[in-house]
Parts: structure tokens; sequence; C-alpha cells
């Protein structure tokens, strides 16, 4: 079993959490709502990490025709539906970068300077997933204030 097809087995697993996360939502409107002191909604949270998902490895290495539109994000709104539906096509997309991807390719540069300084694809990648992560432990915390109340 490859690293490629590990991290690819990471980031489906992760959307498809993102996915029922957001199912589990008591009602939709709570999507939308910021708890506290908050500054992004559990559903700008996924719409963003679709969007950087779709941008850095769908687009950047997969070479797709996204365009990213990142103050939608974290301004816009869709249905839960919509969502949905983007978490599959982010899926897609990186079911499509993975199968061109080579495991030499871990070890090259990433094509674009994200953080002020060149780093491996293997260490953005690690990022990403992170990055992930870290945003749906966010939405799941979110959830459960939410419908506490």
């Amino acid at each position: 079993q490859s690293i490629m097809t590990n991290y690819e087995k990471l980031f489906l697993r992760d959307l498809d959490r993102l996915t029922n996360e957001l199912a589990a939502f008591s009602s939709e409107e709570k999507l939308w709502d910021r708890p506290g002191e908050v500054n992004n909604s559990a559903g700008n949270l996924a719409m963003h990490l679709c969007g950087n998902l779709s941008h850095f490895v769908g687009h950047i290495l997969g070479k797709t025709d996204y365009v990213r539109n990142r103050p939608f994000e974290f301004e816009g709104k869709r249905s839960l539906q919509e969502i949905q539906e983007e978490i599959q096509k982010t899926k897609a997309a990186i079911s499509h970068s993975f199968a061109q991807l080579s495991p030499n390719d871990l070890e090259k540069t990433y094509p674009i300077e994200v953080f002020g300084e060149p780093m491996t694809t293997d260490f953005f990648l690690l990022h990403l997933s992170g990055h992930l992560n870290y945003h749906l432990g966010q939405i799941s915390y979110y959830r459960r204030i939410l419908d506490a109340k």
C-alpha cells in the first residue's frame, strides 16, 4: 500500500466524516449558527474545507478546472444538500488527483508557495489532512453545543 493510497484514504474517510457530522445536526438552520464568540459557522467551515481541498489537491495537483471563491466559503450560504454535493465533488477531485500522482511526486516541491517558503508535496498534504481534521473537530464541537440548546 503506497503513501499516495494512504493519503487518499485519509482524505476520503475524513470527508465522509464531514458528511456524517453535517447530517447529524438537529436542523439545517443550526449549520449557520455561531456559538459564542465563534467567527465561522459549521456550514461555512464545511464549504471552506471543500474549497481548500478542491483547490490545493484538485486544481493544483490534479489540474482540475476548479476555481476557488474563498470569500464565499466564509460569507456565503448553501443548502445542506448543496454542501453534501460539494463534498462528493471534492472526493472525486481527490481521487482524480491521486490517480495522476506517483510516490516520487511526494518528494517534489509543491507547485506553488503557500506559507512563503517552498515545501514538499508530502509536507503540504500532511498539513491539509491536519487542517481538515482541525475544522472537522470544530464542526463536531459546534454541533454538540448548538444541539444542547
